[in-house]
């Protein structure tokens, strides 16, 4: 009987391809299939987040709950960014577990695997040229990372100090990686990075010959390639060549995630984001511009230390010019290793009370946003069962969408007519 192998992934897409890169160096390599039941694995791998307390916080519950019902004899591991800050202190603290892998160190999974207490964090090890084996657990649409790390100091981060310095993965690498999940199936290319249109200001090998949209172009002449999408740029980098290849290029989707963080131009720098209110702005109007139907998406911090009244009505004032299509806001989180934790901390109940107006503000935006969708028609990709039943897809500029069907509609790109715009999934009907 084969090996049982369970990973729960915490936090990002970056995250959730690690897990992916992991699962095919142990299924391909060490022998392991996948299950969904903790209880009759081998070997359980949590893979952390840590850009809030709460997951940290909720890391050792998991640790105990996985002890308390895992089968004997079974590992535990600890991987990704949790595990990059904490180290040795996860094995001290809960000894029960077997090793722990930094998010920078993933390609070393087969190694720690078989040395009880292993503990590889090395947040400068270069991964960047390091070729994993395939396995994606969707065969419609396909991760690819173009980069490591993160080279920027947002004073608010801990993400600089858990994946160390930003590296671009050579593009031969990833246009080799696209080819093989289009002949497996895939459709829609996902590229991934902390700052992804930062893509060639540093490769291990010491060129600098490519930008993003060179990247965007070479991803989209790949036969086979219908979509592309990618997470996270920055706003900094938002200059006028990306937007114009964003705006112009045909398959790459007209979906932007543009992380504000604050709208005050003196957060910003308390922040160290290197951009003011009224660059954001610029970048975000003249995106509105270029590709009117276009979806914007973006991160608010509130209660970042010193935040005043003032400085959130800026950030209401963004919200309301931008209008985003959808937003993930949360209070500010003290991070070790961080600057910003030294600071003077917001009152709670004041950074409660100003997310609270944010999202209730953005509540009324997103229903005013869905019912202008009525009757309009998107071609959809479709790329999963909906637990509620039917079949969810994407439009290209990033709208949810759901229809009546079932697996036969899986992979296709279908126009669909809005029946039932809601705030968080448009509903409608095969065309």
């Amino acid at each position: 009987m084969s090996k049982k192998l369970f990973i729960e992934t915490l936090g990002c897409a970056m995250n959730s391809r690690d897990s992916e890169h992991m699962m095919a160096e142990l299924t391909k390599k060490e022998g392991y299939t996948l299950t969904s039941d903790f209880k009759t694995a081998d070997l359980i791998l949590i893979n952390t987040c840590s850009v809030r307390e709460k997951p940290v916080q909720k890391l050792f519950s998991e640790i105990g709950q996985f002890n308390k019902h895992k089968k004997d004899g079974a590992k535990i591991g600890v991987c990704g960014c949790t595990a990059s800050h904490l180290g040795e202190e996860i094995i001290k603290r809960a000894p029960v577990v077997d090793f722990v892998l930094g998010a920078r160190n993933v390609s070393k999974i087969r190694d720690v695997l078989h040395k009880k207490g292993a503990v590889e964090v090395d947040i400068n090890h270069d991964e960047s040229e390091f070729a994993f084996g395939e396995f994606r657990n969707s065969s419609f649409k396909a991760m690819v990372n173009i980069s490591i790390g993160c080279d920027k100091q947002c004073s608010f981060c801990i993400v600089p100090h858990t994946r160390g310095d930003e590296i671009s993965i050579p593009a031969e690498l990833i246009i080799n990686e696209a080819k093989k999940a289009v002949q497996s199936g895939a459709k829609e290319i996902f590229l991934l990075g902390q700052n992804v249109n930062n893509y060639g200001a540093k490769f291990s090998n010491g060129k600098k010959d490519i930008d993003f949209p060179d990247l965007l172009n070479m991803v989209s002449d790949i036969d086979g390639v219908q979509r592309i999408r990618f997470t996270s740029p920055h706003p900094l980098h938002m200059d006028d060549k990306f937007l114009q290849t964003f705006a112009n290029n045909p398959k790459v989707c007209k979906s932007m995630h543009m992380p504000l963080q604050s709208g005050s131009s003196r957060i910003l720098k308390e922040m160290k984001r290197g951009y003011s209110k009224e660059w954001f702005l610029d970048r975000a109007l003249k995106l509105r511009d270029l590709v009117p139907d276009v979806h914007i998406s973006s991160d608010i911090i509130i209660g970042f230390p010193g935040e005043s009244e003032e400085d959130f009505s800026d950030t209401l004032d963004v919200l309301e010019k931008v209008r985003f299509e959808q937003l993930f806001s949360f209070k500010y989180s003290p991070r070790p290793l961080t600057k910003a934790a030294d600071m003077v901390q917001v009152d709670a109940s004041v950074a409660s009370r100003r997310l609270s107006e944010l999202q209730a503000r953005h509540t009324e935006i997103l229903d005013e946003i869905s019912l202008c969708q009525k009757d309009k028609v998107f071609d959809v990709y479709f790329e999963e069962l909906r637990s509620e039943g039917g079949v969810g897809g994407r439009s290209d500029n990033g709208f949810m969408v759901q229809v009546e069907g079932s697996e036969e509609l899986l992979g296709t790109t279908l126009p669909v007519k809005i029946t039932n715009p809601r705030r968080m999934v448009l509903y409608g009907e095969v065309v």
